[in-house]
């Protein structure tokens, strides 16, 4: 029976490879200067430090840029509040998601279930299984999908017949 997966992964080796490109921006521009401002990633997430607001907003700007050049998509980060840490000196720590959540893989099923097409889905841990008799209804199911979630980054692999 024909099935595929929707995941949702980013690349961590391109993740690490565009903060250490901001991190080294960081420390040649002049407008840094003297300034703690850096991006810290522990494989999880990312912990973004500035001097104040809007040198935060200048590491993000800087971060973005790189995540941009090397296709790696600002979709799957989640943004947390901005923290003071002592004087004016400010932090954020910034999620990459991973895997499909809990309530995206219920949207999705439902969504597969009302459109009416010959397909099943099925959570399956991080990624959702969906599986059907032809291709083209498989397929029909990727371009709902497609069409209908773009708030958040999706794969669609192991597509077997």
């Amino acid at each position: 029976m024909p099935s595929f997966d929707i995941v949702s992964e980013v690349n961590q080796v391109e993740v690490r490879n565009a903060v250490d490109q901001a991190n080294r921006e960081i420390s040649t521009r002049f407008d840094f200067k003297g300034s703690d401002a850096r991006v810290e990633y522990d494989g999880k997430a990312l912990t973004l430090f500035g001097d104040d607001e809007f040198k935060l907003k200048q590491v993000t700007d800087i971060l973005i840029a790189k995540f941009a050049k090397r296709q790696v998509d600002i979709r799957a980060l989640d943004y947390g509040t901005m923290e003071k840490i002592s004087g004016s000196k400010v932090k954020q720590v910034v999620t990459v998601r991973t895997g499909v959540a809990q309530e995206l893989a219920k949207k999705i099923v439902k969504l597969v279930k009302d459109s009416k097409l010959k397909v099943q889905a099925a959570i399956q841990g991080d990624a959702v299984r969906v599986s059907g008799t032809k291709r083209d209804d498989l397929q029909s199911a990727i371009a709902l999908v497609k069409k209908s979630i773009s708030d958040y980054p999706l794969q669609y692999q192991n597509f077997r017949d």
